[in-house]
């Protein structure tokens, strides 16, 4: 008999699910694909990634609901960059209303495997090779790029060396596809060349903690003084594994985003990910209203803001300069 009630009770449920969608209007079915955050952690909790909660978080404000209205497939490229075209076109092969993608190298892996379906992208460098125009991207494609141009890099090393004058030799933790860009831009720039010089080596796939804790060891037995964390995605999902180790091998670090910091991070300087993440949910409001995606400027972010955890300089043995604490948007004491 209970287990007769039982089943009576799914079907009332799943009954009274139905009606509550039909009567909120269209039930949108979204695919949300990260290159690399686990599918267990793309939600408004996630760990590994630091603007999925905020896009989560605007998603709900904006009255979409997972289960109601909103029907989410998450996938995951679990870091393996050659599996991402297969992972695009299976995304593309289930039809769904709007796909979320993130990075350059994977959005344009779905751009390839889809004319018709609409996208939204989160990119982490220049989109000149993905879209026309910021201000028109066409097609069926637009986004949010967290691209602050080679200036931010300057400005980085600058900030660093402000606050620890004595360096003269970096680390720069990025993938080696990120090397050449990155070298070329910080080597362009004079004031630079007499006051830093960058050591070790660039990080190799699969990017996971052994590949972290090689690259940590080779800056110890280079002599790196300071390090430089890059802006890509696989570094934000291991940002604590890298925090702990610039700690234990007591690397003054300058970081791109104020998460960092948060996590016991020295210093970071770089765009509120936070508004990113929202401004991602909005675009996705705007298009599943009816808004083409070829008609919606990619947002680029203009502000930037200065984090310093006094804590850690503690922790290091660094007394910061009162005029660069004075300056900081956020202060961890």
């Amino acid at each position: 008999m209970r287990r007769r009630d039982f089943i009576a009770g799914l079907i009332f449920a799943a009954a009274t699910g139905r009606a509550q969608a039909q009567q909120t209007g269209k039930v949108y079915r979204i695919a949300f694909a990260h290159p690399t955050v686990p599918v267990a952690d793309q939600n408004q909790a996630s760990k590994g990634s630091i603007a999925i909660p905020a896009i989560f978080e605007e998603l709900t404000r904006l009255g979409y609901v997972e289960g109601r209205n909103l029907l989410i497939e998450r996938y995951s490229g679990e870091g393996r960059a050659d599996h991402y075209p297969d992972l695009a076109r299976q995304i593309v092969s289930r039809t769904p209303d709007l796909i979320i993608a993130f990075t350059n190298n994977f959005v344009l892996d779905v751009k390839e495997a889809t004319s018709t379906i609409l996208i939204v992208g989160g990119f982490t460098r220049s989109v000149n090779d993905i879209v026309p125009s910021l201000a028109r991207p066409g097609g069926n494609i637009t986004g949010v790029s967290v691209d602050s141009g080679s200036d931010i890099w300057l400005k980085r090393v600058q900030l660093l060396k402000e606050a620890v004058p004595q360096i003269t030799r970096l680390g720069f933790l990025e993938p080696r596809e990120s090397r050449e860009r990155s070298r070329a831009t910080l080597g362009r720039e004079n004031e630079l060349k007499n006051l830093v010089s960058f050591v070790g080596p660039p990080l190799e796939r699969p990017t996971d903690e052994q590949e972290y804790r090689r690259v940590f060891t080779a800056l110890a037995q280079e002599g790196a003084e300071g390090l430089v964390v890059g802006d890509e995605s696989e570094n934000t999902s291991h940002r604590r594994l890298i925090v702990e180790l610039a700690e234990k091998g007591r690397l003054p670090t300058i970081y791109p985003y104020r998460q960092y910091v948060d996590a016991g991070g020295l210093m970071s300087y770089g765009i509120n990910f936070s508004d990113v993440g929202h401004r991602v949910a909005d675009i996705v409001d705007k298009i599943l209203k009816g808004a083409k995606p070829g008609e919606i400027p990619i947002f680029q972010p203009t502000h930037f803001e200065l984090s310093i955890n006094l804590k850690t300089a503690k922790t290091l043995g660094i007394e910061l300069p009162p005029l660069l604490i004075a300056r900081a948007d956020n202060v961890i004491e």
